[in-house]
């Protein structure tokens, strides 16, 4: 069903608190609010900042023991960004690079890439207002789920652990539903717009065939070990956890070591009590990290342990194919149930719907088919809800990530989309070479998401442009 296909959709940008899934399951995820990038302003263009703009920046920066009265450090068409809205983004995104092991800039200029970055999500949230994109709170519930569980921990913990970096979690679910308006907006308005032709396509076949060397592009199956390490942990618990990582490390580097059984034993990542594999890939969708790590190492080769803000990573080469073109991908025929949401259909009714129609499905009343073909407002609905075959990243993230979480012959419980919410039943899954057809696929793929991620820079540099925004000298 083409309206699914997810085109390696754009992740959402905003940033998170240091507090991530471990990097392997991060891809297309949304993640905790508040942290950063690399640059906070590379969706900003070259924006200049004031002279104003750079005093209240340096305001925001102020020493963070000593308390200050709130006040107004920008007017953002009709909405005031305070000097305390600064600081607490200021002093998560310190906390998210200083957990990632990278370099924490200079306190004002740190602080004027964040009040840049506040002023862009303020601009973009009145946009998806304004233009009627709405969030249910069914959503936002689902988003929190898939934040804990990323995290691999219950709702409940994570609140706890919020709290305790003074993030509210009304103002958590209130972050994450804006990073939802977001997201819907950015979709709505750039997918239309971006086309690949097949002369793209052609090219981008063309440079991939005359790649070599190291940086040639490749395909890639990882054995993962992850040894993770809490938010806050002490330096006695971190260095625990390093000498079990360490560990692990060791004895994955024994010739007659059974990986597998390695990670069953030490790793705490989702995939770990299925040996740790994470599936033959090409390279570029897996976390840079890993890529760092593992692209000189030969078949066999184990990496690490490599930190991250998730904790201690241990790395085994499994199989590596050249130009990451012709490797075995693991395909997944999946059948779903979709209900469009409307003004006479909210998104926690719908959710309610598909729940009763889970019930009747597992208590054997009804048949996952049946319903599809009495219910479901998709293409697919004539064929029982069947989607066919399909590769990993095929679909829309949301869906994607419910797909992954299954069994065969298991049945998800409702997942929301911008398509509307879905019930999804996993079929089979199974390993199989690409075809022709799946490589232009991955290669048109490929080119859409560039493209994407360039419209996207276009379109926000436009949508700064025309805002309103007037910056306040702090009070004297």
């Amino acid at each position: 069903m083409r309206t699914l296909l997810n085109h390696r959709a754009l992740a959402l940008g905003l940033a998170c608190l240091g507090f991530l899934a471990h990097p392997a399951a991060q891809a297309q995820k949304l993640r905790l609010p508040g942290g950063a990038g690399p640059s906070l302003a590379r969706d900003q263009g070259s924006t200049k900042v004031s002279p104003a703009a750079a005093a209240a920046a340096e305001a925001a920066a102020a020493v963070p023991g000593i308390r200050q009265a709130d006040y107004i450090v920008a007017i953002v068409n009709s909405e005031p960004l305070t000097n305390n809205e600064v600081k607490a983004r200021v002093a998560r995104v310190e906390k998210t690079l200083s957990g990632q092991g990278m370099a924490v800039p200079p306190q004002d200029v740190l602080a004027r890439e964040v009040l840049e970055r506040l002023i862009l999500e303020k601009i973009l949230q009145q946009q998806a207002v304004e233009s009627g994109v709405r969030v249910d709170d069914y959503a936002v519930d689902q988003a929190e789920q898939n934040v804990a569980r990323q995290n691999e921990i219950s709702v409940e913990d994570m609140h706890r652990r919020l709290a305790a970096e003074g993030l509210d979690p009304k103002r958590f679910r209130q972050e994450l539903r804006n990073q939802l308006l977001v997201q819907r907006l950015r979709e709505r308005e750039l997918e239309s717009r971006v086309r690949v032709s097949e002369v793209e396509v052609e090219q981008y076949l063309r440079e991939q065939q005359g790649s070599s060397g190291a940086n040639a592009p490749f395909a890639i199956n990882l054995g993962h070990i992850l040894v993770s390490v809490p938010e806050n942990a002490s330096a006695a618990v971190v260095d625990a956890a390093q000498a079990r990582a360490q560990a692990a490390a060791e004895k994955a580097r024994v010739s007659a070591s059974d990986f597998a059984a390695l990670a069953r034993e030490y790793s705490d990542a989702p995939e770990g009590k299925q040996g740790g594999q994470l599936g033959l890939r090409p390279a570029d969708r897996y976390p840079e990290l890993f890529i760092d790590a593992a692209r000189k190492l030969p078949v066999g080769g184990v990496a690490g342990p490599v930190r991250s803000a998730a904790g201690f990573h241990v790395l085994k080469v499994l199989e590596r194919t050249s130009a990451g073109m012709q490797a075995m991908v693991t395909q997944n025929h999946v059948r779903h149930i979709l209900l469009r949401t409307n003004a006479q259909l909210n998104e926690a009714t719908a959710a309610a719907r598909l729940a009763d129609y889970r019930r009747r499905i597992l208590t054997g009343q009804a048949s996952f088919e049946a319903l599809a073909r009495e219910h479901s407002q998709d293409g697919s609905a004539a064929q029982g809800g069947d989607l066919g075959w399909a590769a990993p990243g095929r679909y829309v993230p949301e869906f994607e990530q419910a797909v992954q979480t299954l069994q065969p012959g298991e049945v998800s419980p409702p997942v929301v989309s911008r398509f509307g919410v879905h019930l999804i039943q996993l079929v089979e899954r199974r390993e199989v070479p690409l075809t022709p057809r799946e490589q232009r696929e991955l290669a048109r793929d490929a080119v859409r998401e560039k493209k994407l991620e360039d419209a996207y820079t276009t379109w926000a540099q436009e949508q700064r442009a025309r805002a309103y925004v007037e910056y306040r000298e702090p009070p004297q």
